[in-house]
């Protein structure tokens, strides 16, 4: 099958074979980059009351992550905290939260990502009073670290057992990350913010994006599934055909031989009869 009149078919199937897997991998990854943006981009959908998505004595809305959401009310100084192992540009660093509590100073807080800083000696002061500002919303964390020291405001996650000890009123069930960025519309984002706290902090990023719908980029996966059975089908065929000339190049040479066997056993018979 290495004869070189085979090298055309051999290079022809190598060739369709390779370009299938080819494109069925384009269509994966524009299915994925497809996905990733809609996650994105639902981070941009218009901003809704927060009492709207979630109240303070409810479980979060799985459908809900990302969620931009107005929050309007009263800034928890005292509960600030800083949540440690934070990456900011390949740089370690903290989130600094504070509690908004919405909307009068005793009712439940929300946890407020104002943003990020390399060291908590760095961060602003925290601000105070009247806060009014979007935020995405998030789901409180949980990866079961411990604490390694209570008594100080540095926590390894931000999990609503471990800020509820920092303040003296009820938590949402949920954190919120100051959005620098929103819908267009009249919304307290950025410098248009009603003290947001942001001040003298680098804005934090999202740990968690909103999950993108079922069907998606749904075509764009189905197209890379029919690319990779393309590919597949030209190998069957390739393996078939050098199975099916393997078997016929073998059934020749058993032909060929059986002729050759037969010539030789009849040629001494041939020899005496033309003796005699």
């Amino acid at each position: 099958m290495l004869a070189p009149r085979y090298w055309g078919v051999h290079l022809l199937a190598v060739v369709l074979t390779a370009a299938a897997v080819g494109l069925g991998v384009w269509q994966y990854d524009a299915w994925q980059a497809r996905r990733a943006a809609e996650a994105q981009d639902l981070t941009r959908v218009e901003p809704v009351a927060l009492r709207s998505v979630i109240g303070p004595d409810d479980p979060f809305p799985g459908n809900r992550i990302g969620q931009p959401v107005i929050l309007g009310g009263t800034w928890v100084p005292d509960g600030t905290v800083y949540v440690s192992g934070r990456e900011q540009d390949g740089r370690e660093g903290y989130w600094v939260v504070t509690p908004l509590a919405i909307t009068g100073a005793h009712d439940p807080a929300i946890p407020v990502v104002r943003g990020w800083v390399s060291d908590p000696g760095r961060a602003p002061a925290p601000p105070t009073g009247y806060g009014e500002l979007v935020g995405w919303l998030q789901p409180p964390e949980g990866t079961g670290e411990a604490d390694p020291d209570p008594g100080d405001d540095v926590l390894p996650q931000l999990r609503t057992a471990d800020v509820i000890q920092h303040v003296d009123q009820d938590l949402y069930g949920a954190y919120a990350v100051v959005a620098d960025r929103a819908a267009p519309g009249k919304w307290p984002v950025g410098d248009r913010a009603t003290n947001d706290g942001t001040t003298g902090l680098e804005h934090a990023d999202l740990e968690q994006l909103p999950d993108a719908g079922r069907f998606t980029a749904l075509r764009n996966l189905l197209y890379a599934i029919e690319w990779w059975f393309f590919a597949a089908f030209a190998l069957f065929v390739w393996v078939r055909w050098i199975r099916d000339e393997t078997v016929r190049a073998r059934e020749a040479d058993t032909e060929t031989q059986a002729t050759s066997a037969e010539g030789a056993a009849g040629e001494p018979a041939g020899t005496a009869v033309d003796g005699q």
